[in-house]
């Protein structure tokens, strides 16, 4: 099934969970701006993951940020968050306003094109906020980005525009897998940031 279209906060998903595409909330000076801003100046670093014992570093960029310096962990590998920068401050608040939810952190992707993608996974990680809304912005190129139902194996695919927000929330995390799949169609970087509930420890 193929959504390429910009309808504000329409629910994607057939069932077994609730991802809104709010569609294009960044007009085209705020686009080019935020892209050419974060991509100078966010701490990229090539991502990390442990897989059957072997850490393995991928073309991908990531980097990760948030309201304090607290530890977060996923794919084998702990991850120590850089503070808010003044412009990621001012896209939370742009997507808290438009998806009436709050994140106190974010966990930004560069891909450098089209060949560079994200296989099958959810984002079910222990420190994330059970069932709290996942919401990715992005800037950059346009991506197909791809979700499959854990049982049925129902598959779901949207072209994501550039400035758009997509929220993925209540059992969207537990009943569906998503992805980014590659292209050799794609040819210029894309930025997504992806904001996000931690639930610190008391203490922390």
């Amino acid at each position: 099934m193929d959504l390429f279209s910009s309808e504000t906060i329409k629910n994607i998903l057939p069932f077994d969970g609730v991802t809104n595409y709010h569609g294009i909330v960044l007009d085209k000076k705020q686009c080019n701006f935020y892209y050419q801003t974060l991509l100078e100046t966010i701490k990229w670093k090539n991502d990390e993951a442990i897989i059957f014992g072997k850490k393995l570093m991928t073309k991908r960029k990531v980097a990760w940020y948030g309201e304090s310096e607290f530890s977060y962990t996923y794919s084998g590998v702990t991850k120590t968050a850089n503070i808010f920068t003044k412009e990621l401050l001012e896209l939370k608040k742009i997507v808290e306003k438009e998806s009436k939810e709050t994140y106190n952190s974010c966990l930004l992707n560069l891909y450098h094109s089209g060949e560079e993608g994200m296989a099958y996974h959810s984002d079910e990680e222990k420190m994330l906020k059970k069932n709290s809304a996942i919401a990715s912005l992005s800037l950059g190129a346009e991506r197909k980005f791809s979700f499959k139902h854990k049982k049925n194996k129902q598959r779901i695919d949207i072209v994501l525009e550039r400035g758009s927000l997509l929220v993925m929330k209540e059992f969207t995390q537990t009943n569906w897998l998503h992805r980014l799949p590659p292209t050799k169609k794609v040819f210029t970087p894309r930025i997504n940031l992806t904001f996000r509930t931690i639930e610190l420890q008391q203490g922390v």
